[in-house]
């Protein structure tokens, strides 16, 4: 007689309560992620945006190895040039920021020729040390064209500091105090651009005028300079004060010049927007592309 099974079936599954299982991600798209994760890892964040959409474009599938590589290093550079145009601004410290070549009133009346800011736009006045000279009335627009000039030079990779004159000596009492005059000096003198603005409005005491000499000394010949001034040049000599050292200080500065004699009522930045005037605003210039002289 055979045995009776007794035992209860066994219940079906319950599909709400099977466990769920995320999908496998494709070996291509873990390498890809992997990939990225390094480039960023490396600061490479212009290869690894480029990355991104190129695989977000079907099309780019039609271009051979190389030719998707060469743009990757392309983006790349880019990133990279407008990183530091960006920070070289940043550093300039400009009182107009957004002061541009390209805004620059060329109209008969002004003192401004066409030719003498494309002679500065395309010639290396910079790396021959050459000083821009900017002359004129309070309210004509030299401290906005220096500026513009500085802007410019951070947008084609050069290093710019603004100074205002009048503040030199003060702040050279506190960098001697501090012992950094020195490293402050070897600094300046790296930089390719130095704007000294407001040149001559105030009277120079005798150490001061002692280290501006050695200011000067520092970029003569080698690093680009622009000043502006009230006074006209022929003034200079007097207002430096000491025979020798104005001698020797104008000596370096008019070698080789470009000058330029601001004239007229109206200033150059007052047909700007109310935020391009404005000192410290934040430049977004620096990032754009080079356009041409108007």
């Amino acid at each position: 007689m055979n045995a009776v099974n007794t035992a209860s079936p066994r219940p079906a599954p319950n599909p709400s309560s099977t466990p769920n299982i995320a999908p496998t991600q494709s070996p291509h798209i873990m390498m890809t992620q992997q990939t990225l994760t390094q480039l960023r890892s490396l600061k490479l964040s212009g290869m690894a945006d480029a990355l991104q959409a190129q695989m977000a474009q079907p099309s780019m599938s039609a271009l051979s190895f190389e030719e998707r590589l060469g743009l990757l290093v392309q983006q790349e550079t880019a990133s990279r040039d407008d990183r530091r145009r960006t920070r070289l601004l940043s550093l300039a410290h400009l009182k107009y920021p957004q002061a541009a070549i390209e805004d620059i009133d060329t109209r008969a009346g002004r003192g401004i020729e066409r030719s003498q800011i494309t002679s500065l736009v395309l010639g290396d006045w910079i790396k021959t040390g050459h000083t821009v000279i900017i002359t004129g009335a309070t309210g004509t627009g030299k401290t906005w064209l220096a500026c513009a000039l500085g802007q410019y030079a951070c947008r084609r990779g050069h290093s710019v500091t603004y100074l205002r004159t009048p503040r030199l000596a003060e702040e050279l009492r506190v960098l001697h105090g501090a012992g950094s005059f020195g490293k402050w000096l070897l600094q300046l003198a790296k930089t390719d651009v130095l704007i000294l603005d407001d040149w001559a409005l105030a009277t120079l005491d005798g150490s001061t005028r002692a280290d501006l000499l050695e200011v000067i000394d520092d970029r003569a010949a080698h690093r680009g300079t622009i000043i502006t001034s009230q006074l006209p040049v022929e003034h200079w000599h007097g207002w430096i004060g000491d025979v020798t050292i104005a001698d020797a200080m104008l000596d370096r500065l008019l070698e080789r010049t470009h000058r330029i004699t601001l004239k007229g009522e109206k200033s150059l930045r007052s047909a700007l927007p109310e935020s391009a005037r404005k000192p410290g605003a934040v430049a977004n210039a620096a990032a754009t592309a080079d356009g041409e002289v108007v």
